[in-house]
């Protein structure tokens, strides 16, 4: 079940993308760390926030995505804000976006792409993407298609918009859902595992909710050593 939209069978996308017209550096949103990016495009502005990895010379680098209410911190405490920064002596680059109209499907996963072309303006041709509830079916959608998506992590996630799944395949999918999770069972990790192709992982956290919290050192470490090893960089130290 959807957290922005009702269940469909199909998702379809807009005829029109965003295009980014300039790109404004402001101080990081909500006082977080990192650098605040806005990304004005024809199509409105997106907001998001970068951790520089010195990225041009790695080529290598993480898109967030957050679920149906936007944000840039991510579920288990904050987990994206936290690999963000441990990741920037790995030289990998991060980018922590806020969709223009959070819950709206199809715009969101516009805005995830749009933020895959800016981080490919930066010199980044391999890109993570990982989403959240809502944001982990986005993700999915997302990587459809574009040969600079490397490998796709969906947390938590719901099942509309995820139908997409074996297409992911040849790129890694790593899919994470808490047991107790009542807001959305793990059942949907589940049937998105059965849709989706090889390689593909499924990890199911017993006493987990849906927020994370309660496996946030597990799922830290899984994702501290799984992002750079499908990239082929070395994990922090």
């Amino acid at each position: 079940m959807s957290e922005g939209k009702p269940e469909q069978e199909h998702v379809t996308e807009a005829v029109l993308s965003p295009t980014i017209q300039h790109v404004e550096t402001v101080p990081p949103f909500e006082g977080d760390t990192g650098q605040g990016l806005v990304l004005h495009t024809n199509m409105g502005d997106i907001n998001a926030i970068l951790h520089h990895g010195n990225a041009c010379s790695a080529n290598t680098a993480v898109l967030w995505a957050s679920g149906a209410r936007g944000g840039y911190s991510g579920p288990a405490g904050g987990i994206f804000a936290h690999l963000a920064e441990e990741f920037v002596p790995c030289r990998l680059t991060s980018l922590r976006l806020n969709y223009r109209d959070p819950g709206e499907f199809t715009q969101s996963v516009l805005d995830v792409r749009c933020g895959i072309e800016y981080l490919a303006s930066q010199g980044c041709s391999k890109v993570v993407l990982v989403g959240h509830s809502f944001g982990g079916a986005v993700v999915i959608f997302a990587a459809i298609d574009n040969p600079k998506v490397s490998a796709v992590v969906s947390l938590s996630p719901q099942t509309y918009g995820a139908q997409g799944a074996p297409a992911v395949s040849p790129r890694p999918l790593l899919l994470v859902h808490g047991m107790e999770d009542s807001r959305r069972s793990s059942s949907c990790a589940k049937q998105i595992y059965q849709w989706a192709n090889e390689p593909k992982e499924l990890v199911l956290y017993p006493g987990a909710e849906h927020g994370l919290r309660e496996c946030s050192e597990e799922l830290h470490q899984l994702l501290r050593d799984w992002i750079p090893d499908k990239l082929q960089i070395s994990r922090p130290t």
